[in-house]
């Protein structure tokens, strides 16, 4: 081989080798490529998991605490026994009562005196209409007798009211201490979780003291969208969710109700979602983000949200980065639409984008799994 021939093949290696080198010692630059398809409308906003409700329960009587079933923590379901009072003075009550009821009874039930000296007074009235029919009982006389009848008649009338208001008021007495009764033994009122216990066993309770915070199992998540995203929201509506201690999880929902008015603190406006995750995970007082499908359509180019910066974005052409001012259409969750200045099939960088300026010579990396599609 001549000399000739070695050197150029010399140059070429070295060629080869240095532009080599400069190709992979460039920085590597995360892109996607711009993709056409469906493009989504969303509506952002913020979460919150509520319990459906909760409440202080409450003890209707005085009393003390013999019995607790009470721990926080403790899933309760509606009908439980949750906290018995000392039933003991009031059952000895109840016992007195009733007695004295089947007395009374007793009494009535032996018959009235009044009753029988009515019946004689009735007969010797009899007798003496008789007689003075016949002439021999003057009728002044008869007239007092009659009115003693009367008399007697009133007499009984009184007492049998006297003995019907007696029973009765047995009756409702019996009622009322049967119902506080009832009362000193305190039950779950609906399917919930122990929050918080205030009364213990061997604490002496006044009437209307709490006892015990529920929360239901039931759960609301709350969102809350801006004024000017209010307009297109209706129900039924598409969306996802996403729980800040679920990390990047995103969970689908429904938007099942509007509430008519905004809160007057932040002026945003108060929708409940149907959100497809597992019961547990729905801890009352987390916080995420969602997004409410509005409006779709095809879209001529649309990017990954995180490749936009502004209303900019990088673009990778020919290993060089190009700052590219772009017009937006519909945003989602994690997509943009672009109606003006990209195209399908061109690159964008979408991670570490404050690594990059306008003419960076950088080394395009595709991921494995494009967000954009």
């Amino acid at each position: 081989m001549s000399f000739g021939k070695k050197l150029s093949s010399v140059v070429v290696l070295v060629t080869l080798t240095v532009g080599g080198y400069w190709h992979f010692s460039r920085p590597t630059a995360l892109v996607t490529e711009v993709t056409s398809g469906r493009a989504i409308k969303a509506v952002p906003g913020s979460v919150m998991v509520l319990a459906e409700f909760e409440m202080e329960l409450k003890s209707e009587v005085g009393g003390r605490v013999v019995k607790s079933n009470l721990e926080p923590g403790n899933s309760v379901s509606a009908g439980d026994v949750l906290c018995q009072l000392d039933t003991g003075d009031l059952e000895l009550e109840i016992e007195k009562i009733t007695s004295e009821y089947d007395t009374a009874k007793k009494r009535i039930a032996v018959g009235s005196s009044i009753a029988l000296e009515l019946a004689n007074a009735q007969d010797d009235l009899k007798n003496f209409e008789q007689l003075y029919r016949s002439g021999n009982f003057p009728e002044s006389e008869l007239v007092k007798k009659r009115r003693g009848v009367q008399q007697i008649e009133q007499s009984y009338a009184l007492e049998k009211v006297n003995n019907a208001q007696l029973l009765d008021g047995f009756e409702n007495t019996l009622r009322v201490k049967q119902r506080q009764l009832e009362k000193m033994t305190i039950v779950a009122p609906f399917e919930g979780v122990v929050s918080l216990v205030y009364a213990r066993p061997g604490d002496l309770i006044g009437g209307n003291s709490s006892i015990a915070t529920l929360i239901s199992t039931s759960r609301t998540v709350e969102a809350k969208i801006s004024e000017e995203n209010f307009a297109d929201l209706k129900v039924g509506q598409s969306a996802s969710v996403r729980f800040l201690p679920y990390g990047a999880w995103i969970y689908d929902a429904t938007l099942v109700k509007i509430l008519p008015t905004a809160d007057p603190e932040t002026q945003r406006y108060i929708v409940h979602l149907e959100v497809k995750i597992e019961p547990e995970k729905l801890v009352p007082g987390i916080t995420g983000e969602v997004t409410i499908v509005v409006g779709e359509r095809e879209a001529k180019a649309k990017i990954p949200r995180r490749a936009l910066f502004g209303n900019y974005v990088y673009v990778v052409s020919d290993g060089t980065v190009q700052l590219r001012n772009v017009e937006t259409g519909y945003v989602s969750m994690t997509t943009v639409e672009i109606l003006k200045g990209l195209r399908a099939g061109e690159q964008v960088i979408v991670d570490q984008l404050d690594r990059y300026r306008e003419g960076d010579r950088v080394r395009a990396v595709l991921p494995e799994r494009d967000e954009s599609k």
